[in-house]
């Protein structure tokens, strides 16, 4: 028998997916502006390591046998009292389901409620890990147009109004209200309210993705947009990948009991990793609120040379916003420059960045954007990477 060849086997919108997904580098750039990675100098090493062994010591036989299917109950309750005090949403624990990481809850909404042909809303740029899982479901994603404060109401409203009168069913409103990704923007409170009435008049779910919420660099983001719902029409994302470390795969979904209750039956793999949980807890009760504020202030300083060094070697040719939060900024360069073509070559001189139409809900749009991450290299590194990219840009005569 010849040996089988997958490449007939795959499914129709695999090809699709994999195109959107940009570069597949097959390491990281020496300055690495394209994924949100937290300072690795800022893990708390030592205090996890205290926690994990504190968490065997008075859980681990619970590792005999297998873990909660929502999750660890009292890192749920942390969760539970944690969000009522930072995003005023008052939920009990049992509206809380631990999931490997943010992506999962996402994948598990997905499987809740996408059916074929679909139609998912979203910011007109947003997370591309969401826009995959979207797609891999067979949905059709539309961008909303975005200002300063995100997604512009007038402009989800009509969307809406277009695709009833075409007869296609919308399933979800995406959208990340605080420290937008990749775009930035933080969404005042009058905004999310306006979002919601609109949502509330077309009688459609909003899927709020707040695992940047924690990462603010001055004034408290308003409300979560859960928490300003009365209509039991919101589910809420978390994480804590970016305040704690990428690497622990610890994510959340907020819902309804009747909604947490259905997440049960496709979600697999049975509950979230009970030693990491527990030892997430110990940790949480302990360190957390310190660990935040301490990377929120190097955050603060290397956003404030990232704007430095782009003043320094862009000003007047492009332009960027300055967020008041997260792990990146949001670059446009003119409509003459593509971005998406020198991505490659940029990484071939060590520096890593994400173009638009990685983000862009319609796959096609954004060549001359790009999101460029600050928290894993040094000030002086950013400073260098950013003035080694506007040398590639002077080379290739897009500038002079």
């Amino acid at each position: 028998m010849d040996t089988i060849n997958y490449q007939d086997f795959w499914a129709k919108n695999i090809a699709d997916i994999e195109n959107s997904r940009g570069i597949k580098a097959p390491s990281r750039a020496k300055y690495d502006f394209a994924i949100a990675y937290p300072d690795p100098d800022t893990l708390p090493l030592e205090e996890l390591s205290e926690s994990i062994r504190s968490s065997l010591l008075e859980q681990g036989r619970n590792l005999a046998i297998y873990p909660d299917p929502l999750g660890y109950e009292p890192l749920r309750q942390f969760i539970s009292t944690k969000i009522k005090k930072t995003r005023n949403i008052d939920v009990d624990p049992n509206q809380i389901l631990l999931t490997n990481g943010s992506l999962e809850a996402l994948r598990i909404v997905a499987n809740l409620v996408i059916d074929p042909g679909d139609i998912i809303l979203t910011e007109d740029y947003t997370y591309r890990g969401a826009l995959d899982i979207f797609r891999q479901s067979q949905a059709l994603t539309i961008g909303i147009e975005c200002d300063s404060e995100g997604m512009i109401p007038e402009n989800l409203d009509k969307k809406i109004q277009l695709s009833k009168k075409e007869k296609k069913r919308i399933k979800l409103v995406y959208t990340i209200p605080t420290f937008q990704n990749p775009q930035g923007q933080l969404m005042g409170k009058e905004r999310r309210l306006a979002i919601l009435d609109i949502t509330k008049k077309h009688g459609i779910p909003i899927l709020e993705d707040d695992c940047y919420a924690d990462l603010a660099f001055g004034q408290t983001p308003d409300n979560a947009i859960f928490s300003l719902d009365t209509h039991n029409s919101t589910l809420y994302l978390g994480s804590y990948s970016k305040i704690i470390a990428p690497g622990i795969r610890l994510g959340f979904l907020v819902a309804d009991h009747d909604v947490i209750k259905k997440s049960m039956v496709v979600k697999s793999g049975g509950g979230y990793n009970e030693l990491i949980a527990s030892a997430v807890n110990s940790f949480s009760h302990s360190y957390l609120e310190k660990h935040i504020n301490k990377i929120n202030k190097k955050l603060k300083t290397k956003r404030d040379a990232m704007l430095a060094s782009l003043s320094e070697n862009l000003s007047g040719i492009g332009n960027w916003n300055q967020p008041k939060g997260g792990l990146y900024l949001w670059l446009k360069m003119p409509p003459s420059i593509n971005l998406s073509q020198m991505q490659q070559l940029a990484f071939n001189s060590n520096i890593g960045y994400l173009s638009g139409n990685v983000w862009a809900a319609d796959q096609t749009s954004g060549q001359n954007l790009a999101r460029l991450c600050f928290g894993y290299n040094t000030p002086e590194e950013i400073d260098s990477g950013i003035s080694q990219l506007t040398k590639i840009l002077e080379n290739e005569g897009h500038i002079s």
